[in-house]
């Protein structure tokens, strides 16, 4: 697969995108992906496990008690809102759940998720025409914004099942972009991961690996990477991956920036929670350019799992296989058909590659 190249998706992995991004669950609230990944995955290992906070995992188990162990993670939350109140006239406070620019949140479809049922609901705007001499919309906060979903009292809203707590998430269709190269959805932060893992393990069915695979995903990563160590507590890799996506920065122009679409997968070198280790660079960039799939080298201003599971248990070399899309966290992300493919064969190959030997070779080589 040379970068650059036109690429056409198989409908079945479209179908599988759409189908995992139109899912809906905010940090903590990730039941409908955890189900989904739970009947995919359950075919394709030898058992599925969960650890506390509701992070789930398909294991293979290899044959030898000393094998070594890899992790593969994405993650299942999405960027969200958590209701604080209801206000007298029936609207919504709320705070985010996940990093959001405040000036993208308002005027939008959501979902609000309750006990007794899911209902439409938007964010409040103030027309222009209100605006008129005044600083319009100055310094505006997420808390700031109420959500609607038409109720005309805090009591009718409780009627309907309501409570602070529940969770409001957006409401978005998942397309392809004209020219077909690109795909539109909400939440490919991170069911770009999730669709990943399930691709990963369809495709190494039938092939013996060099160790135990742990292949999942986490949750609560958009609220401070809270899953990640509950999950290798439990589980004990030798290496962890996460699978994520990040901020592509091409808009205005590719000098002097990182993340481009259509560039291929990221090579993550460095993010301020975690400094990749010198042989695992290099087992990734042998890896990258023997199977000829396109990498850039990103730097990053923000942190994913790899970050926290690095620091668990003894120390856990870990590395980040990601894809760059623009407009993360927001209701639309627009994002590339080849560097999807590009990353999903580097863990696939990735996952080839280790043996024994090599893992040993990463962790003491360090």
């Amino acid at each position: 697969m040379a970068r650059g190249q036109t690429l056409y998706m198989e409908e079945k992995t479209f179908q599988r995108i759409k189908e995992l991004t139109e899912l809906q669950g905010t940090s903590g609230h990730e039941q409908a992906i955890r189900a989904y990944m739970r009947k995919e995955m359950t075919p394709l290992v030898d058992e599925v496990a969960q650890d506390g906070l509701g992070g789930i995992f398909g294991i293979r188990h290899h044959e030898k008690e000393d094998a070594p162990k890899i992790m593969v993670a994405a993650h299942m939350d999405e960027v969200g809102f958590i209701v604080t109140q209801i206000t007298d006239r029936g609207l919504f406070k709320v705070n985010p759940l996940g990093g959001w620019n405040p000036y993208v949140v308002s005027a939008q479809r959501f979902t609000l998720k309750t006990n007794k049922g899911d209902y439409p609901c938007i964010s409040s705007s103030v027309p222009p025409h209100l605006l008129r001499g005044k600083s319009a919309q100055s310094g505006l906060e997420v808390k700031d914004v109420l959500f609607d979903a038409g109720f005309e009292s805090r009591e009718e809203a409780e009627s309907f099942g309501v409570r602070p707590g529940d969770t409001i998430v957006p409401k978005v269709e998942t397309v392809k972009t004209a020219n077909e190269k690109n795909i539109i959805s909400k939440s490919w932060d991170n069911r770009y991961g999730c669709t990943v893992v399930l691709e990963a393990l369809e495709a190494l069915k039938e092939e013996k690996l060099g160790h135990t695979l742990i292949a999942g995903a986490n949750v609560q990563e958009e609220v401070g990477l809270r899953g990640a160590r509950p999950a290798v507590t439990k589980f004990k890799p030798d290496l962890f991956f996460a699978v994520d996506c990040s901020a592509a920065d091409d808009t205005i122009t590719k000098n002097g920036t990182f993340g481009h679409l259509g560039e291929g997968t990221l090579f993550r070198f460095y993010d301020p929670g975690m400094i990749m280790l010198p042989k695992m660079k290099e087992y990734l960039l042998d890896t990258a350019e023997t199977n000829h799939i396109p990498y850039q080298y990103f730097a990053s201003t923000g942190g994913t799992d790899a970050g926290a599971a690095h620091l668990s248990n003894e120390g856990i070399p870990s590395a980040v296989i990601g894809v760059c899309g623009r407009y993360i966290h927001t209701h639309q992300t627009l994002f590339s058909i080849a560097d999807f493919e590009a990353a999903k064969e580097m863990v696939i190959q990735v996952l080839r590659g280790l043996d024994k030997s090599t893992v040993e070779t990463i962790v003491h080589g360090a």
